[in-house]
């Protein structure tokens, strides 16, 4: 007799903070007639990948918008560091496998990405993998040694081994080819693995090098690492939302 596989449900938490240090208010900014944060909901529905979708976010105003436009939204009770804390808060009550983690200021949601990182999950039989997340290669040397872009390095299998914001690997051997990834903050996490790092204080690599993705490899959790070549339009500073009208015009 097979044993039946229980369908996993997937669901989408799009973190919005009202307060971005670079562009105050990006998130309720209009974007062709619709706040941005209003948008990126609407195209994480749009992918279809999701079961449920939910907003999370500590402020009224973009509860309230999210509301007015029929999502769903949850208000988070605490002040939290980091993405991965204000969504395990959020989701710790809500029945899920796998929680993807949507970039509120993505509003051009990159779903083929997000379909690998789903995939990862529906392959992984064994339970073994805890988080699935993005890298893109880059090749430019002031990409590769700004501090800024997280690099990432991987074993055979496309399990992270560290992340850092140092350049790795150290390229010695100039006779031999090396390549250098960015780490993408998008995540898809087993609920528990949420749930695990919002239950463990800072670990000391994670202090040191300010990397959450750190946090669970201390822990011990594996983190398959997916390769994409796609750059989302993400609204940092107000050129980029000047972009990002643009692009929705084309």
């Amino acid at each position: 007799m097979h044993k039946i596989r229980h369908r996993m449900k997937v669901i989408a938490m799009i973190p919005a903070r009202y307060n971005a240090a670079r562009f105050p208010g990006k998130l309720m900014k209009d974007l062709g007639g619709k706040p941005v944060i209003v948008r990126t909901y609407e195209a994480a529905l749009t992918t279809n990948l999701f079961d449920d979708v939910f907003i999370v976010t500590d402020s009224d105003i973009i509860y309230e918008t999210i509301k007015k436009a029929g999502g769903q939204v949850i208000k988070s009770k605490k002040e939290h560091e980091c993405g991965s804390d204000r969504i395990a808060e959020a989701v710790e009550n809500i029945e899920a496998d796998i929680v993807i983690n949507v970039q509120g200021d993505e509003p051009f949601i990159d779903a083929v990405s997000l379909e690998k990182l789903i995939d990862v999950f529906k392959e992984d039989t064994n339970n073994e993998i805890d988080l699935a997340s993005l890298k893109v290669q880059i090749t430019n040397k002031e990409d590769i040694e700004n501090p800024n872009n997280v690099k990432v390095i991987t074993d055979i299998n496309n399990l992270a081994i560290y992340f850092s914001r140092s350049v790795i690997p150290y390229h010695r051997d100039k006779d031999v080819s090396v390549k250098y990834y960015k780490h993408k903050g998008v995540y898809a996490f087993r609920k528990q693995a949420l749930l695990d790092f919002y239950n463990t204080p800072i670990t000391p690599l994670e202090a040191a090098e300010k990397i959450e993705a750190i946090r669970y490899q201390e822990i011990g959790k594996k983190i398959k690492m997916v390769e994409t070549d796609v750059e989302a339009i993400g609204i940092d500073t107000a050129e980029d939302l000047e972009k990002a009208i643009l692009f929705l015009k084309s």
